[in-house]
């Protein structure tokens, strides 16, 4: 066997577990984006991703001749086909009706042929390394790439080249190595002209795709917005795509709009004065999510707030909105008061180190629509609210629809109940989202209509507060468990309701 044969194949079992499980991850993080539920989506892929491995291994007892040529030409294929699943998937999202089974598809093709990698790689080797030899070096040098992949994935791959680009360019990686064994050992492979040529053609289309990706991706997310898009980046932890049609700016996280230019102040006027001008003389505030700075701009409307410090877990986000100078001006430059501190950090984990007492507390996340965002709803996240609450303080929840969603509605509810606060439920029809809920909620109870609001709001009045605190017939409350970090309640009753209901 030609000496420089195994150092080769042993760098390609590394490539193919780094590009293995590159591709799963992106399959995963694109699967959330799209279809929401991270959990549900990586737990899935990761499942049919390992099962199609088995079959793959499986599949390779039946390679008994030429094995370093099928070796080079699975790889190959692997490169095409991992290299090209995220711009099919985003292209096909908006027109494909089974768009889960393409995805599947594309995982399982893309599982299997690493399945057979591996084996064939180990047959190949067989006659250089005694067995147990063979097995730690394959082994050692495949969990080094998947250990690789899983770091450089999050920190460095999606926010610096984002899930088209990184797809492009491990599928470049693995064309490339299948290329340089092919080169070296031609002599000892059959058809070597033929795997030459398609190495070197599915390199070009691979490397065109890397070069147009940014095309590709502004491409496929037009088909999925109605209006232009201005800005799109994905973060480690998110999709933002912020669109903008005349005068109005449109801003979605994961595909779903979070607040429209044109009827945000009715959102965020209901979000924070009906519990803020019931405070006189509140001077620390706390808003966690909120990371436009919408809710930010209506607090600084009151003299008396000294301190804000808003507790998001994106820094692209906040980012983003202390520097684009529309978004600027859309939240009053609110992130860039003196007043404001920005702390990028997971409310969760923050929650826990704080001893500090808050007057005011607007919870402002994301929807409960996967079980990372449903913990920030549930009662052992609220019981470390209340134990930062000053006497006589407040806070505020965004909850979801009423009308849409009430046993999720009604479960935020609930849930505050069960820690001890007094709860004062109401609702507000905002266009872009319908009639949305909110849930003031205090440790004692006594909430009284505030007296007035701050003269500059565009919208909210003492005698809407009142109307917005009556529930017609169709809202009412409805009996439900409670959202618990080990049942998560609150994220089955919000994927029930909203499942059928398109909300952009």
């Amino acid at each position: 066997m030609h000496k420089k044969l195994p150092v080769l194949l042993l760098t390609s079992v590394f490539v193919v577990a780094t590009c293995g499980l590159i591709y799963e991850l992106i399959a995963g993080t694109l699967a959330s984006y799209l279809l929401g539920d991270s959990v549900t989506q990586f737990s899935t892929i990761i499942g049919l991703y390992l099962f199609s491995m088995g079959i793959g291994s499986w599949i390779s007892k039946y390679f008994e001749k030429d094995i370093l040529f099928w070796f080079i030409q699975i790889e190959i294929l692997v490169g095409l086909v991992g290299g090209t699943s995220s711009s099919i998937l985003y292209l096909v999202f908006e027109s494909a009706a089974s768009f889960r089974i393409i995805l599947y598809g594309l995982v399982g093709i893309t599982g299997t042929l690493v399945g057979l990698e591996i084996p064939l790689l180990m047959r190949i080797l067989k006659d250089r390394y005694e067995f147990k030899d063979l097995v730690s070096r394959v082994f050692t040098f495949d969990y080094i790439g998947a250990l690789l992949a899983s770091i450089i994935f999050p920190l460095l791959l999606i926010p610096y080249l984002g899930l088209i680009k990184t797809s492009y360019l491990f599928g470049i990686l693995n064309v490339g190595i299948a290329l340089v064994v092919c080169l070296n050992f031609q002599k000892e492979i059959k058809s070597v002209a033929y795997l030459k040529v398609a190495a070197i053609v599915c390199l070009m289309a691979l490397l065109t795709g890397f070069v147009f990706a940014n095309a590709i991706t502004s491409y496929s997310e037009s088909l999925g917005y109605n209006d232009t898009i201005i800005y799109s980046k994905s973060t480690n932890y998110q999709r933002i795509v912020l669109t903008k049609k005349g005068k109005m700016l449109r801003l979605y996280l994961n595909g779903n709009l979070q607040f429209s230019s044109d009827d945000e102040y009715r959102y965020h006027e209901a979000l924070v004065h009906p519990g803020l001008s019931a405070i006189p003389g509140a001077k620390k505030v706390l808003v966690m999510g909120g990371g436009d700075g919408l809710a930010v701009r209506e607090i600084l409307k009151y003299p008396s707030v000294a301190q804000i410090s808003l507790v998001d877990l994106d820094p692209g986000m906040t980012n983003l909105f202390k520097s684009n100078p529309m978004l600027l001006e859309l939240n009053k430059s609110s992130l860039l008061s003196p007043k404001v501190k920005v702390i990028n950090a997971d409310a969760f984990t923050w929650i826990r180190e704080q001893k500090e007492k808050y007057d005011f507390i607007v919870i402002d996340f994301p929807d409960p629509s996967n079980y990372s965002v449903g913990k920030l709803y549930s009662n052992s996240f609220y019981r470390l609210v209340r134990s930062i609450l000053s006497d006589g303080g407040l806070i505020v929840v965004q909850s979801t629809s009423p009308y849409v969603a009430p046993k999720s509605f009604w479960c935020v509810n609930k849930t505050l109940e069960s820690v001890g606060f007094f709860t004062i439920p109401y609702h507000n029809y905002v266009p872009s989202f319908g009639d949305w809920g909110y849930i003031m909620a205090a440790a004692k109870p006594g909430y009284k209509l505030p007296a007035a609001f701050p003269g500059n709001l565009r919208f909210l009045t003492r005698e809407g507060l009142v109307q917005m605190r009556h529930f017609p017939k169709d809202m009412q409350t409805v009996e439900t468990e409670i959202n618990k970090l080990n049942n998560q309640a609150l994220v089955k009753y919000f994927e029930e309701e909203w499942g059928a209901v398109s909300y952009q």
